[in-house]
């Protein structure tokens, strides 16, 4: 497509988005009226129609089209308390110009009934099947009131017993389409279910891609992301970014002696509590076996150990439900700077000697590492 065109395209329809659809719809519908009143000259040249009473229906349909046209395209029926598509209003417009068409057409009336068809399935996709039936019924409506009026009051030119023929006609048509709207009705709600069924099942493999099945944090993977992208901004902002590596210490006594299931208890409750203490911008990940990393943004080294600190504080003071009296749960940590994106693996080797040096130095502790000194 070339430049002009879509800046044409973009003139006439709007930026892509709901409102182009919106108003490439409704565009469509005043060029079907526009298609409309040229038949229905033709038909005032054949002497099917009054001239006066054509140029009035066409009048009416020209108007109002463009001003649902206009309504959409500047926008204003976003700011409206009912539907921004506008369906239902347009949709009753239409049958109105239907019905007004039927009403001075003559001979050719039947004609009209096939457009009402095109009326109804207009909406159909886009509202509720108990509107789309309202919508029939009052397109029947409608139409069998004037079929009525003009075989009793005016049965010279509206033969009775055609009308009778085009009221059942009308019937049908519109029995037909509330049933094809109950029809999409549920499949509209059998793809929504399906939709939300997929997104459960997406969120799930998300969950089960990115965190770790026992504590629920973020597993080693994702935290490896989370570091990646987070190293970079740090770097772009020249701000030092804090890593602690935490270990259970005598973990592996903790499931010689009392079993996997209290080990994993102590797990699960450990990731908890630290979780809990950790501030909002912080990262805690579950990084293998007994192990957890903790990356904290935007955070000097001081900070950073208080933080850890106020972990250490608050494992002490946690009671782990189901384990053994006797079982005293502390951790040892290491603590590293982290100030660019390459140096991510070299800070939590750091952190991991920092962490080793603090198991020698008696455990439940936090150590810096070297750099950080």
């Amino acid at each position: 497509m070339s430049k002009l065109s879509t800046s044409m395209v973009y003139l006439v329809i709007g930026p892509p988005g709901k409102q182009r659809v919106r108003a490439s719809q409704t565009l469509l519908m005043l060029v079907i009226f526009v298609l409309f009143a040229f038949v229905q000259h033709a038909e005032v040249l054949f002497g099917l129609i009054d001239e006066a009473e054509s140029w009035q229906l066409t009048t009416y349909n020209l108007i109002g089209a463009t001003l649902f046209y206009g309504l959409i395209r500047s926008g204003l029926n976003e700011k409206l308390p009912f539907d921004p598509s506008l369906t239902v209003p347009q949709m009753v417009f239409g049958l109105g110009a239907l019905t007004w068409s039927y009403a001075i057409t003559g001979p050719a009336r039947g004609a009209v009934m096939s457009i009402m068809m095109l009326v109804l399935v207009y909406g159909m996709f886009a509202l509720r099947p108990s509107d789309a039936r309202r919508l029939a019924i009052l397109g029947f409506a409608m139409l069998s009131s004037v079929m009525v009026y003009n075989a009793i009051f005016n049965a010279q030119h509206y033969n009775p017993r055609v009308e009778l023929i085009h009221l059942i006609f009308a019937a049908i048509v519109t029995g037909g389409v509330a049933a094809l709207a109950a029809r999409f009705g549920q499949m509209r709600r059998h793809l929504s279910d399906q939709k939300a069924e997929l997104a459960a099942a997406l969120e799930r493999i998300q969950a089960l891609a990115t965190r770790d099945v026992l504590t629920g944090l973020l597993n080693r993977r994702a935290m490896l992301e989370q570091l990646d992208q987070q190293s970079n901004e740090q770097e772009r902002r020249g701000t030092p970014m804090c890593l602690a590596l935490f270990d259970l210490d005598h973990f592996k006594r903790i499931n010689d002696e009392h079993g996997h299931a209290i080990g994993d208890r102590v797990l699960k409750t450990f990731a908890s509590v630290a979780q809990e203490e950790v501030r909002g911008g912080d990262v805690l990940a579950r990084w293998g076996g007994e192990e957890f990393l903790l990356m904290m943004p935007d955070t000097p080294i001081d900070q950073a150990f208080r933080c850890v600190q106020r972990i250490h504080s608050a494992i002490l003071a946690t009671d782990f439900d189901n384990v053994p009296d006797d079982l005293r749960v502390t951790f040892s940590a290491g603590l590293a700077v982290c100030r660019t994106t390459d140096d991510v693996e070299a800070a939590i080797d750091r952190a991991d000697r920092a962490m080793y040096k603090a198991k020698s130095a008696g455990r439940n502790r936090t150590e810096l590492a070297d750099e950080a000194s």
